[in-house]
């Protein structure tokens, strides 16, 4: 089961370009209320990436920090404001890539989902491992071993 990498991807406008070069750990989506605000939706899709998994290939300079909570730093596009990525507090080692951000993310599905104890009565996600919250730090090794032997590739 092939990552098939590269992966190309982007903010709405073009502005600024990304390239993902190493396999994701987590396919994830998260219900909690900041997510369901900044998205505007019910909650959020992300790829969770090494942080050198994810290159910016143009508009460095066009990405800003906003929404910034519990120190995490939220990186939108400048111009068309699309959250493309978060470098989350204390995971340095971490990127949570939106996964639309790609331009091929049909084959993205979520393989957890945390923060259900906020999510929206009528959301059903395909994620086969659910949290209330987040996961205890011990579950995190056992989760992403899972994932990286039956998470959803793309074709």
């Amino acid at each position: 089961m092939e990552w098939n990498l590269p992966w190309e991807g982007g903010c709405r406008c073009g502005q600024v370009r990304l390239r993902v070069v190493k396999e994701p750990l987590l396919a994830g989506a998260c219900h909690c209320t900041g997510c369901q605000t900044m998205t505007a939706s019910a909650f959020s899709l992300s790829l969770g990436l090494p942080a050198d998994g994810l290159d910016i290939t143009k508009g460095e300079d066009k990405l800003v920090p906003g929404g910034v909570q519990q120190e995490s730093r939220h990186m939108f596009c400048s111009f068309c404001k699309t959250w493309m990525f978060t470098r989350p507090a204390g995971m340095d080692r971490l990127v949570n890539l939106r996964a639309s951000m790609l331009d091929d993310h049909a084959w993205f599905e979520p393989f957890a989902e945390f923060w259900t104890r906020e999510k929206l009565p009528w959301v059903k996600t395909p994620a086969q491992y659910s949290y209330e919250a987040l996961p205890e730090e011990s579950a995190w090794e056992s989760l992403m071993k899972a994932y990286a032997e039956q998470g959803k590739r793309p074709r």
